[in-house]
């Protein structure tokens, strides 16, 4: 067997036991994929095998991504794949030393995740025209995504029977198709007892999907592009859908919400996913303090020499 089809084998091996083990989407079984392939790539350009890169080597290849001009958080997604190979790697018996274990990459919290304050996600929720129908329904689509925390697939595949409305809870599958149960507050109950009320004027006849458009699950794209269009109502910044996600999380560390609950709620397997966060709400004390504290910008007398 050649080096170049022993390493396509572990790479092979280890896309199978992630798939097993962690239960991956297709999509994400397909990043992990594509990642490990551009180590690879760069380990039989640079004549090694891809099971014997040390920590030097593993530099160079992040530093190569860089001069490529590959964005931070793209290189950071590609070094958490190498780990998880390398751990494999361990586990399987196939090396001795993980070198990818401590290795850092630079600048990777150089795009913070984008979030709206607090007055911002209210004017963006006070936006839909609640005299419609259709305005109900956006109204309990965007408090119940605010809520929870969902992503916007989650929300959109989410069944009727999902929503628990006397323990205000709801029931979501994430990433890798693992579940939680996610508690909401008294607005979004509200306003989905009132879109259940209406739902059957969207076509709700025998669809189990919670979110109806044209009498079909609304779609993700179609999800999009009411957030997008309120937003600009609302006067917010131009956002996504998964900006409600992020909001829902800086919110709670801003208020004192541990990370450990944080990470739970979200559904995140790696606490170190969710500390972003937690680096967003220092800045945003930091500008608080430099805002309001009255010697904040006061700089250290001069001492005069005598």
């Amino acid at each position: 067997m050649s080096e170049r089809s022993g390493n396509r084998d572990l790479v092979r091996e280890f896309l199978s036991y992630i798939q097993v083990e962690k239960g991956l989407s297709a999509n994400t079984l397909q990043s992990y994929a594509r990642d490990i392939a551009k180590l690879q790539s760069w380990a039989v350009n640079a004549n090694k095998r891809v099971e014997a890169l040390e920590r030097k080597d593993l530099r160079e290849w992040i530093a190569s991504m860089s001069r490529e001009g590959l964005a931070p958080s793209s290189i950071s997604r590609s070094v958490s794949a190498a780990r998880s190979f390398f751990r494999f790697l361990m586990l399987d018996g196939h090396i001795k030393r993980h070198p990818a274990e401590d290795i850092h990459t630079p600048q990777r919290h150089a795009r913070l995740p984008q979030f709206l304050t607090e007055e911002e996600m209210e004017r963006l929720l006070l936006a839909p025209d609640i005299k419609t129908d259709l305005g109900v329904r956006d109204r309990a689509l965007i408090e119940l995504m605010y809520a929870a925390g969902l992503r916007v697939s989650e929300a959109c595949s989410l069944r009727a029977s999902d929503i628990d409305i006397e323990a205000a809870l709801v029931t979501c599958h994430g990433k890798g198709n693992k579940e939680r149960r996610v508690p909401i507050g008294k607005s979004a109950v509200h306003w989905l007892q009132r879109y259940l009320a209406i739902r059957k004027q969207f076509g709700s006849e025998g669809k189990l999907e919670l979110f109806l458009h044209h009498g079909k699950r609304m779609s993700r794209q179609t999800a999009w592009a009411l957030i997008k269009k309120y937003a600009a109502v609302a006067g917010a910044p131009d956002i996504s859908p998964h900006t409600l996600r992020h909001s829902f999380a800086t919110h709670l560390m801003q208020h004192g919400a541990d990370s450990r609950s944080v990470q739970a709620l979200l559904g995140h397997s790696d606490i170190s996913t969710t500390e972003i966060y937690t680096h967003i709400t220092d800045l945003h004390m930091r500008k608080t303090y430099d805002r309001f504290h009255p010697r904040a910008r006061i700089g250290s007398p001069r001492v005069s020499k005598s």
